[in-house]
């Protein structure tokens, strides 16, 4: 075997698709383009971004950083945290009190499941769980992490 022997495998390669070279072709007269449009023309084409005058993506967000104005109604704490306080009932209200929370803050999420042998607290009626963090199957995750909202009734939990 020589280098000048290796070829690829049959059917490995297709054709080079050659445009405009008649109808037998299935690509002659309009090369695949279609009738007239901006698209069709030699040259014809947009720049990256354009939106056919329509202010474009890039220009209706601001030059620097976006912070959603919701940011400030909502909260995100720790399951650690949650066994720091040493409480049995914890709504959003003992949040605020021992200082995890804001005043302001009307929603509370709980990320981070701790270990399975640790304390929890009977009843958990404020923190919801945060939805990326649901990655195990429902048996496996924490009873915390199944908390009702504020507005609802709260679970009853073994602590575990």
């Amino acid at each position: 075997m020589q280098l000048n022997d290796i070829k690829p495998a049959a059917g490995s390669q297709k054709d080079r698709r050659r445009v405009g070279r008649g109808i037998g072709s299935g690509l002659g007269k309009t090369a695949g383009r279609g009738h007239k449009g901006q698209k069709s023309r030699a040259g014809g084409y947009h720049k990256v971004g354009f939106e056919g005058g329509q202010m474009p993506l890039q220009r209706r967000l601001p030059k620097r950083g976006f912070k959603s104005h919701a940011l400030k109604y909502n909260a995100e704490i720790t399951l650690a945290d949650l066994q720091q306080l040493g409480l049995d009932e914890v709504d959003l209200l003992s949040l605020k009190q021992a200082g995890l929370v804001g005043d302001r803050i009307k929603t509370v999420k709980s990320s981070r499941p701790a270990s399975s042998a640790s304390r929890w607290p009977s009843r958990v009626s404020a923190p919801r769980p945060v939805p990326r963090r649901r990655s195990k199957p429902p048996a496996a995750r924490s009873p915390s992490n199944r908390a009702q909202r504020e507005d609802c009734e709260p679970a009853q939990h073994q602590p575990a």
